[in-house]
């Protein structure tokens, strides 16, 4: 029996891949490794597809100093003006807007080390009225807060916290200093116990290896993380990654299908840089990715909603909410 079908065997049941065992997945051919990936997509999560869309919620000025990020005050890279927390009225606007598009979740995502306690309280005044006048579901990305301020947020009506790993323990001080991997993992802790769902993932093209991606989703999967943003690095002139060269089509589509036999019951979520790919992720979405965030992403043009529906669509995926 080869890997692949041996793998196959072992992540429909439990999911409980090793390490060692997903490294060798990753040297295995690409078209049988994704259609395997695809099997497992299948069996484990049906024809379900989850989209999502994110607001800049807060632009700019970034105490942080994340080496892939145009919004942090470190680097001198051009990014959309930097203005405070949007107000009330602005964020329930554009939960509107994404609902009659047929998005089932809103995520706002603010720039900074972490909201603080005012800016919090504004934010649960505006996820109330995005829950009781729109209904869509809200989540949120607002840094490192602690379980009490994410309880608040829960019980405003938030469902679900967003809060990236980026990468492995090894690799994480390579692009960021001014805070840990242990203040993320904390981070999605403090959210498990105050009763939110979390979403992590990371950004591939860093200069990370395989290994490093692969440790990544293993960490979220100890975590029991169900939905795992897969960004493709968009190297912004500016910052220090200016200079990376983008990843392949080749390489996302491995990416997406070791992360499938790794967590086979996640959502596997497309999100920044798919742009990138000749195919706008389609291949992807084949081998074993069931997820995406939909149109712009923070500080970079993504790919319209009713393009993504069209194409959801003629893959024979349902839009509906996963992973409750």
């Amino acid at each position: 029996m080869g890997i692949i079908q041996e793998m196959k065997e072992k992540a429909l049941p439990t999911g409980d891949i090793s390490r060692e065992e997903a490294l060798l997945l990753a040297q295995a051919p690409l078209e049988e490794l994704a259609e395997a990936a695809e099997e497992i997509r299948r069996k484990k999560c049906g024809q379900g597809f989850d989209l999502c869309t994110i607001v800049n919620g807060k632009c700019g000025r970034c105490s942080e100093d994340c080496k892939y990020c145009a919004q942090s005050a470190h680097y001198q890279a051009k990014c959309t003006e930097a203005y405070g927390l949007l107000p009330k009225e602005e964020l329930l606007r554009g939960a509107r807007q994404n609902a009659e598009k047929g998005v089932l979740r809103y995520s706002i995502v603010t720039s900074g080390r972490k909201l603080s306690v005012r800016e919090v309280e504004q934010a649960c005044d505006s996820i109330r009225a995005i829950r009781a006048e729109v209904g869509i579901q809200v989540c949120v990305s607002f840094g490192l807060l602690e379980e009490w301020q994410f309880r608040k947020i829960r019980e405003a009506g938030a469902s679900r916290v967003h809060c990236n790993l980026e990468s492995s323990a090894r690799f994480f001080p390579e692009i960021c200093t001014t805070h840990t991997y242990k203040d993320k993992v904390d981070t999605l802790k403090a959210a498990k116990r105050a009763g939110l769902s979390v979403c992590s993932g990371g950004i591939l093209g860093m200069g990370e290896t395989m290994e490093d991606r692969i440790d990544m989703v293993l960490t979220a999967r100890g975590l029991g993380v169900k939905s795992v943003p897969v960004n493709l690095l968009n190297p912004i002139p500016g910052t220090p990654l200016e200079h990376r060269e983008p990843l392949t089509d080749e390489e996302a589509r491995r990416c997406v299908a070791v992360f499938r036999f790794l967590i086979p019951d996640a959502s596997i979520r497309l999100a920044g840089g798919r742009g990138l790919l000749g195919d706008k992720g389609e291949l992807c979405f084949k081998s074993g990715a069931n997820a995406a965030i939909s149109g712009d992403m923070l500080t970079t043009a993504g790919i319209t909603v009713e393009t993504d529906r069209k194409l959801v669509r003629n893959l024979g995926f349902e839009v509906r909410l996963c992973n409750e």
